[in-house]
């Protein structure tokens, strides 16, 4: 065996035995670096009908350039690959970029009939996710950050390699002598993530401290608080109305002030799909709304909680507008 098919067989050896999707067309998230080319190269050497979506942010001068780059790559290695070019959002530029992320990729999923995608997030990106919620004051559901499997707009999310260091799949990858795009953004650090990669990790460990085992760590009780404070929650019957979700009154009024936290997120889930996160302050905000007796509505970023009769109301605000 070559260096080359050692590394790529590595790689391939990183996904679970099984799969999900396998017989099926799957989609792969490619931005073009290390990690989702790493995540690429093990899927094509297991699924027959593997797609590449790549979305160009246009962030760059030269992102429509390297999207024609990543064209041809995908063509040598035999893998159907489809582009959208996404204005920038003037404010708010990474929770915007990954609305339109998942926009996008509903639609393909539509018009290619594919149901699995899988995305390359490694245990630094889970790390980064959990600090980040923290640092905002998230709750329980927060913390326990990025979930293995989960479901959004009707795309079955896959993130195989949440326990894999992105040291070592890049280390992979130059064995296999398989090049990748530097995205210069990754080192922008107006962006909270970034600030947190690039600063408060390093910081972290010249005191003596591993970020990623100690927020992954965090991750995992978070997981196991969520499932004991969820045992009575997921007895709460939600339902889904044609503007948003609503739940009896009396039933969240019966719930502790935590767990009232994990229904408020259950319903957020509902209402935005996986990845959405409650905040600390509106935590904070519904939960004091509450003991007021639930008297006229409280708005969210988003979303609008509303009393009405005997039903607690979430709905989307842009339903709202509309």
């Amino acid at each position: 065996m070559s260096e080359r098919e050692d590394a790529l067989s590595k790689l391939t050896a990183l996904l679970p035995e099984r799969l999900e999707g396998e017989r099926e067309k799957v989609a792969v998230a490619w931005s073009g670096g290390a990690d989702s080319t790493a995540l690429l190269l093990a899927l094509r050497a297991r699924v027959d009908r593997l797609v590449a979506w790549h979305i160009d942010h246009g962030w760059r001068p030269e992102s429509h350039r390297q999207a024609q780059w990543l064209a041809r790559r995908a063509q040598e290695w035999g893998v159907a690959f489809h582009v959208a070019r996404v204005p920038a959002a003037a404010r708010n530029r990474e929770a915007a970029a990954r609305q339109q992320r998942y926009a996008q990729f509903a639609r393909w999923a539509r018009e290619q009939q594919v149901r699995h995608v899988y995305l390359a997030h490694h245990v630094g990106d889970q790390a980064e996710t959990v600090c980040m919620r923290l640092l905002q004051g998230a709750g329980v559901q927060g913390c326990c950050g990025m979930a293995v499997s989960a479901s959004r707009e009707g795309l079955l999310l896959h993130r195989p390699w949440l326990q894999v260091a992105p040291g070592y799949l890049r280390r992979l990858l130059r064995q296999a002598h398989v090049d990748w795009i530097e995205d210069e953004t990754n080192n922008d650090c107006t962006l909270w993530r970034n600030r947190i990669r690039h600063r408060l990790f390093p910081a972290m460990r010249r005191a003596g401290v591993e970020p990623h085992a100690l927020f992954t760590r965090l991750q995992r009780q978070a997981l196991r608080v969520a499932e004991e404070l969820g045992s009575r929650v997921r007895e709460v019957a939600l339902e889904e109305t044609g503007e948003g979700v609503r739940v009896a009154w009396d039933s969240w009024r019966r719930l502790l002030a935590a767990e009232r936290a994990v229904l408020l997120q259950r319903m957020l889930t509902c209402l935005f799909g996986a990845g959405t996160c409650a905040g600390r302050r509106h935590i904070e905000l519904v939960e004091a709304w509450t003991l007021r007796g639930g008297n006229g509505g409280l708005d969210l970023s988003r979303c609008r909680v509303q009393r009405e009769k005997s039903y607690l109301h979430l709905r989307s605000r842009q339903v709202m507008l509309r």
